[in-house]
């Protein structure tokens, strides 16, 4: 790797050991270069996908825009009431068969999209195990909706 030196040919095939008889090459190896970009940028690529977050995060009263809707089925509504009480769009399911009514569901649709709505005095930990739930039974892309008209957090309310 790098320069090295490189002796005029001269008539015997034998080295000469004299002095002022040799010039440096001019070539540089760039394969090592190569190959170390190689490696980096293979490292690069299989890092970056797990550096990202996977679900978006939206509270109750926010100011933050709808989603945007491209989807030709109806899309699935999953509630959580204050009470800790579950539905799938407008039926109640209790807690113990959630996860298997789900994955019944994700069998039967297209899309991996989902849209929880949870009341506002429903603790974290419910909010957190309903959005486990959906996951195991098959739904990637959850959505949280919530309420528009909330603080914008930049000293001015809308």
């Amino acid at each position: 790797m790098g320069a090295g030196v490189a002796e005029k040919s001269g008539g015997s095939g034998r080295r000469r050991r004299g002095r002022g008889r040799s010039r440096p090459m001019a070539e540089i190896n760039v394969t090592p270069f190569v190959d170390v970009m190689m490696v980096l940028l293979i490292i690069f690529m299989v890092a970056a996908p797990l550096m990202t977050v996977g679900v978006p995060v939206e509270l109750p009263k926010t100011a933050a825009n709808a989603l945007p809707g491209e989807e030709e089925e109806e899309p699935l509504t999953v509630t959580l009431t204050a009470e800790g009480v579950v539905t799938i769009q407008t039926s109640e399911v209790p807690r113990e068969e959630l996860v298997t009514r789900l994955r019944a569901i994700a069998a039967e649709r297209d899309s991996t999209r989902v849209f929880l709505r949870a009341d506002g005095a429903a603790p974290y930990s419910d909010v957190m195990q309903v959005m486990g739930a959906l996951n195991r039974g098959g739904f990637s892309d959850i959505g949280l909706v919530t309420d528009m008209g909330g603080p914008e957090l930049d000293g001015q309310d809308s």
